[in-house]
C-alpha cells in the first residue's frame, strides 16, 4: 500500500526530520521506518478528515484518534503500536523545541498476548518434501525453507543475503538484522549440504542478471519478502499445513522453539537470534566456536 501523501508542507517537514532521526540516530531498519511513517501519516489523514491540524498533538486529540482506530475494528496491538509511534514522534518534537509540552495520554487497554505460531518437526519435513519436484525452482524453494528454519533468519535477511556474506568453509553466514546490527549465524549439517548444493548446482541456472544475491527469482531478480511468503504458502499448502502458520516468521519461531526444546539455553539462543529489547540491551555479537558447537549439538536438523 502506498504511503499517504502529506499536503501540509510544515507537517511534512516535521515528519521528514523525524524519519531522519529514526534513520541516523536510532538506526531503525527500513521496515521499522516505513511502519513509523505510515502510522504518522494515518494520524495526518485522520486530522484532515476531522478538520483538525495534525500539528495539534494534544493528549485529547491523540486519544480521540486512537479511539477512532478501535471503533474501526483495529486490533489492540495496532492501537498500541500507533500510540507508541505518536508518543515517539511527540517526544522527538518536544526535545527539538517544536512542542512546548508532552501530551498526556489516557491509559490504553493492555496489549493482547498472542503466542507465536510454531510448526512441528513433522510439518517442517512435509514442507521440505513438498519442494522435491525435480525442478530448479523446487530446489531453490527447499534451500530457502531450510535456511529460514535451519538458521532462524528473518525474511529481510534472507532476501538481502549475498554470496559474499557466506563463509562456506567455516559454515557461517554474516548478516545484518534489525537496525543494521551485524550478527553471525552458523549453518551446519543438513542445512549446509542443501545450501552448498544449491549454490553449486541450482543457482547458476537462475543467475540471468549477474546479481550477487543468494536467492533469485525465475528471471534472476532479487527476491522480495512477499515472494518468500508466496513460496512458503505454495509449498505449505501442498503439505497440508494451515495457512495461519505459513509465514516466514513462523519458521524463525519454530527454529527457536525447537532449539529450546532440545536443551539450548536462552542466553545462547539470544545470541544466535540477535534479539535486542528494552530488557536486554546487549548488542548483536559474533558467534564463536563454542556457540557454533552448541548449534550443531542441539538443532534437530544438524
Amino acid at each position: 500500500m502506498p504511503l499517504i501523501e502529506i499536503e501540509d508542507k510544515d507537517f511534512a517537514r516535521l515528519l521528514e526530520r523525524f524519519e531522519n532521526y529514526l534513520t541516523l540516530e536510532r538506526a531503525c531498519s527500513k521496515n521499522t521506518l516505513k511502519a513509523y511513517s505510515s502510522d504518522v501519516r494515518s494520524w495526518y489523514l485522520y486530522c484532515r478528515s476531522h478538520d483538525t491540524s495534525p500539528k495539534e498533538l494534544t493528549g485529547d486529540n491523540i486519544t480521540r484518534f486512537l479511539n477512532n482506530l478501535s471503533a474501526e475494528g483495529k486490533s489492540k496491538s495496532t492501537v498500541q503500536r500507533c500510540a507508541a509511534v505518536l508518543s515517539s514522534f511527540t517526544r522527538f518534537l518536544s526535545y527539538d523545541g517544536d512542542l512546548e509540552f508532552m501530551p498526556i495520554l489516557d491509559p490504553l487497554p493492555k496489549r493482547e498476548e498472542v503466542l507465536p505460531q510454531v510448526m512441528t518437526e513433522g510439518e517442517i519435513q512435509r514442507i521440505i518434501n513438498a519442494c522435491e519436484d525435480g525442478t530448479p525452482l523446487g530446489a531453490r524453494d527447499r534451500a530457502v525453507i531450510e535456511l529460514a528454519y535451519g538458521a532462524g533468519m528473518r525474511a529481510s535477511e534472507l532476501c538481502d543475503l549475498e554470496l559474499q556474506n557466506i563463509d562456506r568453509s567455516g559454515g557461517l553466514i554474516y548478516t545484518r538484522g534489525k537496525g543494521g546490527k551485524e550478527r553471525t549465524i552458523p549453518y551446519v549439517g543438513a542445512v549446509r549440504k542443501v545450501i552448498d548444493d544449491y549454490i553449486e548446482k541450482v543457482r547458476p541456472l537462475l543467475d540471468r542478471l549477474g546479481l550477487e544475491y543468494l536467492f533469485l527469482t525465475r528471471s534472476g531478480k532479487k527476491m522480495r519478502r512477499e515472494f518468500l511468503w508466496q513460496i512458503l504458502r505454495k509449498r505449505g499448502k501442498s503439505a497440508g499445513i494451515p495457512l495461519s502458520r505459513l509465514h516466514p516468521h513462523v519458521l524463525r519461531h519454530t527454529f527457536a522453539t525447537h532449539l529450546l526444546r532440545n536443551g539450548m539455553d536462552q542466553r545462547t539462543l539470544q545470541e544466535i537470534l540477535g534479539h535486542s529489547s528494552i530488557l536486554t540491551t546487549e548488542k548483536y555479537t559474533h558467534l564463536d566456536t563454542e556457540i557454533h558447537d552448541y548449534y550443531d549439538k542441539y538443532h534437530p536438523r544438524s
